[in-house]
């Protein structure tokens, strides 16, 4: 049976003391050197990915860098990390492998480690850009949002899965805002939203400035800090959330009853997968990264598929094809670890409405 293999990682120290308590006693610096001296290891084994017209097994290998440290410490020690990962997966049996959370946006986002591997690699990223964005449309749908007319932000519009998002959406809507670091890398994608579809999109550095006025923000930074707080939201507005570790700060969901913030990127399962390792998730939900490895595989797609920041936007919309017939899909909606319920939804919007007419009077 074809094997693939995901690769994970601590997002932060946090992620090493819940998987071994007796770290906690250990200053933090510690762990992060020792991360960088041991190898790669084998997480869990993957099995029960059958669909219709398939089936196959895979394994989780753990990268031991925090997101911290795969951001920060020189590219090519990341590298060296990533590249002995996708070797133990290969000696495992794996016939392709997908790069999971920071390890995907290290240096050239898998453009070097696909150059150094002796098996096909993709990041997931595709099926995340269409997995994301079919989730915003419904929950702006839900929140009474009118997608083609909307205000719509994306934070992080520079990134290999921002930039996909910006041209997609350009089809539909023509109100959109452009936020990331560099202005050189907004201007030349702000060119391309032209180019293609005659959209003049704003461009901005100033995250809380245009979040203020969007109806959606689409966030898929790759920053280790919180990007978005309460005092900065509409009221009715819906956040989706892309990114790990996540943008949006937990005071938003203490703090304001009156947005909708919703996780982007998280499927249902093939029915009978057996993950064996604990993402916070309910049993039968996963990453939209995991699946896209999943579907390739089960496609027997050897190929680089999801690589780079230049990503093609045909492979997008294929791959939600190719999901569909295998049988993933949208894992409804779910917001910091639960599913949003329609009652939920209702209250929201009813909240909304208040605020907006305190905001009046």
């Amino acid at each position: 049976m074809d094997k693939f293999a995901f690769i994970i990682h601590p997002l932060c120290l946090e992620d090493y003391y819940r998987k071994f308590p007796v770290f906690r006693h250990l200053p933090g610096f510690l762990i992060e050197r020792t991360a960088r001296l041991i190898p790669p290891l084998k997480i869990s084994d993957i099995k029960g990915v059958k669909s219709e017209y398939n089936e196959c097994i895979g394994e989780f290998i753990g990268c031991p860098l925090t997101s911290r440290q795969l951001l920060e410490l020189p590219v090519n020690e990341c590298y060296r990390k990533i590249i002995a990962s996708v070797k133990l997966a290969q000696n495992n049996g794996a016939k392709l492998v997908g790069l999971g959370a920071f390890t995907s946006v290290v240096g050239d986002a898998g453009i070097t480690i696909a150059q150094n591997a002796e098996i096909p690699i993709t990041t997931g990223n595709s099926y995340t850009i269409f997995i994301a964005l079919e989730g915003a449309k419904m929950a702006a749908g839900l929140m009474d949002i009118e997608w083609e007319k909307a205000n719509i932000v994306i934070l992080g519009a520079t990134g290999s899965i921002g930039s996909i998002c910006a041209r997609l959406i350009a089809g539909i809507n023509k109100n959109i805002t452009l936020v990331a670091r560099q202005r050189s890398k907004l201007e030349r994608l702000g060119a391309v939203l032209m180019y293609e579809s005659g959209v003049a999109a704003k461009i901005s550095s100033d995250i809380r400035e245009v979040i203020r006025k969007a109806d959606v923000v689409i966030s898929v930074s790759s920053s280790l800090e919180h990007q978005i707080y309460p005092e900065d939201l509409k009221a009715g507005a819906v956040i989706c959330d892309v990114a790990r570790p996540r943008d949006v700060s937990p005071r938003v969901i203490k703090e304001r009853n009156d947005v909708l913030v919703i996780e982007g990127g998280v499927v249902d399962a093939l029915s009978g997968t057996e993950l064996n390792f604990d993402f916070g998730f309910p049993p039968g939900k996963l990453y939209a990264c995991m699946a896209e490895t999943m579907i390739l595989t089960l496609e027997k797609k050897y190929e680089p598929y999801s690589l780079g920041r230049d990503m093609d936007i045909e492979k997008v919309k294929k791959i939600g094809i190719l999901a569909k017939k295998h049988g993933f899909k949208l894992a409804g909606l779910r917001s910091f670890e639960h599913t949003v319920s329609n009652e939920e939804i209702i209250k929201i919007k009813e909240n909304a409405l208040k605020s907006k007419y305190k905001e009046i009077v």
